[in-house]
């Protein structure tokens, strides 16, 4: 296929070309992969600016989506790859293949720079979802910090560089320009641009809020090396439908949610004293219950209900054999869907491997199962289907919105219908509200908890 660039994408690719260091900002849709696909070409074989190129990405990214990319346009079938994968023979192997790019699970960062120590051999970096280098105390972030001296170029890739805030930004910056901009460490960036959010009880900060005219101040020191678009505004892509379909919980069902949320409350001392620990797990607790099974503290699944599984039948009975993307959160959502499914004469998949995935871009698959966090990341699903199931909701609004873009980007011909089954009156009607509010969800994940404890204790 020949590759024609839009006029932002040609901007991209001059931009790269130009800024050694660089943060594209872009929107899921955008083309991200073949526009720096693009510029590595130009770099390696008609400036020969660049010898080794390295790609840090998500596995299933790495396994798969930037071979096929580069093998899709014509210009860049003659680039070679190399993908770090695998056994550490098999890495090593792949580390002594020669080629001009070298793809690597971002997992195996720290054991890569380990491996090579003084001798880093890779003058360009792209990182492809770089939000997952946004934990300043990360190993992976260190590591590769480590090394950045060593790096003559970097292109940091993603459509939500600050998921969780503006903090999220440092890190990502840091691998840029060494602290130039946001400053040399962590504490100095939060002192100058945030304040204290919450404490608690023994003063100890849990939270802090940014200051006012931070983002304003952080975007115009980053400007000069960042790159930012918005798919709405050079795409025209379908429209999307968010549908959020109510499951009334049985007598039997609600009982047991009840006694569960109630028990698990009994043993929070204090409301005001309430832990990020004890409030995952409460929450975690309440989400499977909703679900309909529970693991035990011997992960035995124990089968409350069946709820929830039966909206999901008619949900899908009521799609008349349309394809649908469907999203679990625990493995016995997995094994509890696939057993429902086994006598509906559907064809079902689990998404495993790149096999799967062209396969569902072929239509020769009904219903798609898999896990956000295994595959909200660079998988073209669009050619397969419109429809997007979530049966178990996720507090993480970067998985949900980077998941719902697997068929929501360029190239989907339909309109993108996002059905969520939302249980009445349980913990799934807050994290439906999270999603939506978009910001602050750490904040309202605690915030929404603590309305849930003050209810039940006035009950009591």
């Amino acid at each position: 296929m020949i590759f024609n660039p839009h006029a932002y994408q040609q901007h991209c690719i001059t931009k790269i070309i130009e800024t050694k260091k660089l943060g594209l900002f872009l929107d899921m849709g955008l083309g991200k992969t073949v526009t720096t696909l693009t510029a590595i070409r130009e770099l390696k074989y008609n400036r020969f600016l660049v010898r080794k190129v390295l790609v840090i990405a998500p596995k299933k990214v790495a396994e798969s989506t930037w071979s096929k990319e580069k093998d899709k346009w014509e210009h860049t079938k003659m680039l070679r790859v190399s993908t770090i994968l695998g056994s550490q023979t098999k890495r090593i192997r792949a580390l002594n293949t020669p080629a001009d790019i070298y793809i690597l699970n971002r997992e195996n960062t720290v054991w890569l720079v380990d491996y090579y120590r003084n001798a880093w051999p890779f003058d360009m970096v792209v990182i492809d979802e770089s939000s997952s280098f946004k934990s300043h105390s990360a190993k992976r972030f260190k590591s590769l910090a480590s090394v950045s001296c060593r790096i003559e170029r970097m292109v940091e890739l993603t459509g939500t560089p600050s998921p969780n805030g503006l903090g999220d930004l440092w890190s990502q910056i840091f691998l840029l320009d060494g602290g130039e901009r946001l400053g040399k460490r962590y504490t100095q960036f939060r002192e100058r641009y945030f304040q204290p959010d919450k404490r608690g009880a023994d003063g100890m900060v849990y939270s802090y809020e940014a200051k006012p005219g931070t983002e304003q101040s952080i975007l115009e020191k980053i400007s000069d090396i960042c790159v930012s678009m918005k798919a709405e505004d050079y795409l025209q892509l379908p429209d999307i439908t968010y549908h959020e379909i109510p499951v009334e919980l049985d007598a039997k069902a609600g009982k047991a949610y009840c006694e569960l949320e109630r028990k698990m409350v009994l043993e929070i001392p204090d409301e005001g004293d309430i832990s990020v620990t004890s409030a995952a797990a409460l929450s975690n607790k309440l989400l499977q219950l909703a679900n309909g099974a529970l693991y035990d503290e011997d992960r035995t699944v124990h089968e409350i209900h069946n709820c929830k599984i039966e909206a999901f039948m008619e949900l899908v009975e009521s799609l008349q054999g349309k394809p649908a993307l469907v999203f679990y959160n625990y493995q016995h959502d997995r094994e509890r869907i696939l057993k429902a499914l086994e006598r509906s004469g559907l064809r079902v998949r689990e998404l495993k491997t790149t096999q799967d995935e062209d396969d569902w871009n072929n239509r020769t698959i009904d219903i798609l199962l898999t896990h956000p966090a295994s595959s909200a990341y660079g998988l073209n699903l669009q050619q397969g289907g419109n429809h997007v199931v979530w049966f178990g909701l996720t507090w993480n609004y970067e998985l949900y919105t980077q998941a719902n873009k697997r068929l929501h980007r360029q190239g989907q011909q339909e309109k993108v219908i996002i059905h969520h089954l939302v249980c009445s009156g349980t913990r799934d009607e807050d994290v439906m509200q999270s999603l939506q509010r978009k910001d602050d969800v750490q904040n309202w994940v605690m915030e929404s908890l603590k309305a849930r404890i003050r209810r039940i204790k006035e009950e009591l």
